[in-house]
């Protein structure tokens, strides 16, 4: 490269400080810090909105879809709480003890008049036999045969939630994130490229 180029680059480098790059990369930082601390903030309010819904038979479907859609594609929101945490880290277990009470009541509901539907049943089958010795087994198999049994157990799996944060987001976070970089990058190519060609100027 001959010294012509040498000093035009030299007349672009020398009124751009490195220390500029450096001051505005540490700003960039600052500003990435608190848009990750939010995004982790607005994520536990929603997480909240999801507890409150559950616990309070409230639209629980359409929290759990916002808080999702915020998590997958927001930086730092990750549900989990550690080691010692709950996992899954969101569990609808309000909602699950409504469907297990529900069928329990169910069961009951249907068992409550079954001995009477049944004694009625047989005794119109065989209406002369005022011993009952012939009733007690009709009874018993009218029993067996339509009683409520208890269905399997809700899977908990169904309500039971865990999703994924993003490593990087196109969001306030992430490209603040990216400048940051760029910027610490740019610092010392910027001041070694100036004392490379101070040097050879000289």
């Amino acid at each position: 490269m001959n010294k012509h180029k040498m000093h035009h680059y030299w007349r672009f480098l020398r009124h751009i400080k490195a220390r500029y790059f450096f001051a505005a990369a540490l700003v960039c930082a600052v500003v990435c810090i608190f848009e990750l601390r939010h995004n982790n903030q607005h994520m536990v309010e929603l997480r909240q909105a999801v507890y409150v819904a559950d616990e309070n038979n409230g639209d629980v479907q359409t929290a759990l879809n916002t808080l999702q859609a915020y998590v997958t594609a927001h930086m730092n929101t990750d549900l989990t709480t550690g080691n010692t945490g709950v996992y899954p880290p969101i569990q609808l277990q309000y909602t699950y003890q409504r469907l297990q009470e529900a069928q329990l009541q169910q069961v009951a509901d249907v068992n409550a008049n079954l001995y009477t539907d049944a004694q009625n049943y047989c005794q119109g089958l065989n209406h002369t036999d005022f011993s009952g010795k012939n009733r007690v087994p009709c009874i018993e198999q009218y029993v067996e045969a339509h009683g409520a049994k208890l269905p399997p157990a809700i899977p908990t799996s169904l309500y039971q939630f865990s999703f994924i944060s993003p490593r990087w987001s196109p969001d306030a976070a992430g490209w603040t994130m990216v400048v940051t970089a760029v910027l610490l990058i740019v610092t010392p190519i910027v001041f070694f490229a100036q004392r490379h060609l101070k040097k050879i100027l000289k």
